[in-house]
């Protein structure tokens, strides 16, 4: 069975092992976890604000992960959204169900501009974001204090209702 629910420290080797092995083997990134210092330390990092961190499980293995970095100003970034192969695609609901927990999370929260970045390789991502009510902007219309990751070459803005 498929529960989304916040991460919590004893999640953090089966993030680790969902998102390493989708950033280097399937789509050839060079990037290891000594350069990714947020996944070591997910609390402290994005649980700042109005920040937070999910997991997707199905039974207690982490299937999928997203987060949101609260970057000030009423404004978001999505980051380390990532589903498992095995649980990818509509009729599983896994990206789904993660992106719309992120939503209300962050309405409820007042965010209000929702903002990511992602690689021009991830095209599947790319169609998913786009169905989902983000828009495509140019990286000089990027918030100041949005993340740029050195692999991002793609960015999104999503408009949200605040509560």
């Amino acid at each position: 069975m498929l529960t989304i629910t916040p991460f919590q420290p004893h999640h953090q080797q089966g993030v680790v092992e969902l998102i390493l092995p989708i950033q280097q083997r399937e789509f050839g990134i060079d990037i290891d976890i000594a350069r990714q210092r947020d996944l070591l330390d997910i609390p402290g990092f994005y649980r700042q604000g109005a920040g937070n961190f999910w997991v997707a499980l199905d039974g207690e293995q982490v299937v999928g992960s997203i987060s949101v970095l609260d970057i000030g100003a009423g404004q978001g970034a999505l980051r380390k959204m990532f589903v498992k192969a095995s649980h990818r695609g509509a009729g599983q609901g896994v990206a789904g169900q993660l992106l719309d927990t992120l939503l209300h999370w962050c309405a409820q929260q007042g965010l209000g501009d929702i903002y990511l970045g992602t690689t021009a390789q991830f095209l599947a991502a790319h169609r998913f974001y786009e169905k989902h009510g983000f828009s495509l902007v140019a990286k000089e219309a990027l918030p100041a204090r949005f993340p740029v990751m050195a692999v991002d070459s793609r960015f999104y803005r999503r408009q949200l209702p605040t509560s």
